[in-house]
């Protein structure tokens, strides 16, 4: 499957997919909002720019092998988070979603019209049935971004992730492509 090399989100925002070449400039904002970060992502509080680089490679090899993908957020000419494809199902047509942006960023919509480009992408581009979006119970930022783009809640993962010494619960927010028909956008 293929990724449009890069998605305008509107004039000051676009995906596009991840480079070697933005190891740094990738590292120095996790690095920024480590804190942030590391209370819902569980590699944030250990990141290093080697591991970066690793992540970066990573994803490509994702892409080659048509597993998922990850995109660089872009505002303004500068990175400000990720989002993608996480484990998409061929056989079940399905994928999950995940995101992140810089504390800074957050309250402007960003993360929102980046999550409906890709599940469009995966439902127009990719003909996937199913998109996910799995969020800590506590992470009411992010569940909001499923809400906001009419996913339905399916019910609650106990103990779905480990992050730092503590377990934390994911609510699971679904979207079928029937459903993302039928809505006006």
């Amino acid at each position: 499957m293929t990724w449009v090399l890069s998605l305008w989100i509107d004039e000051r925002c676009f995906l596009r997919l991840l480079e070697e070449a933005d190891a740094d400039a990738l590292y120095t904002v996790v690095d920024a909002n480590r804190e942030y970060l590391a209370r819902w992502m569980p590699w944030a509080a250990n990141q290093t720019l080697e591991g970066t680089h690793d992540f970066i490679c990573d994803t490509r090899k994702q892409l080659a092998d048509n597993r998922g993908f990850v995109v660089a957020i872009i505002v303004d000419g500068r990175i400000v988070g990720t989002a993608g494809f996480h484990h998409v199902d061929w056989e079940n047509r399905s994928t999950s979603i995940g995101y992140w942006i810089a504390e800074s960023c957050q309250g402007r919509g960003i993360a929102t019209r980046t999550a409906g480009a890709l599940t469009d992408h995966a439902f127009s581009t990719w003909r996937l049935n199913r998109v996910e979006i799995r969020a800590g119970v506590g992470n009411e930022r992010s569940r909001a971004i499923a809400t906001r783009l009419g996913f339905q809640e399916e019910g609650v993962l106990r103990e779905a992730e480990r992050i730092g010494d503590r377990y934390v619960d994911h609510v699971v927010h679904a979207m079928l492509a029937a459903d993302w028909s039928a809505e006006s956008r």
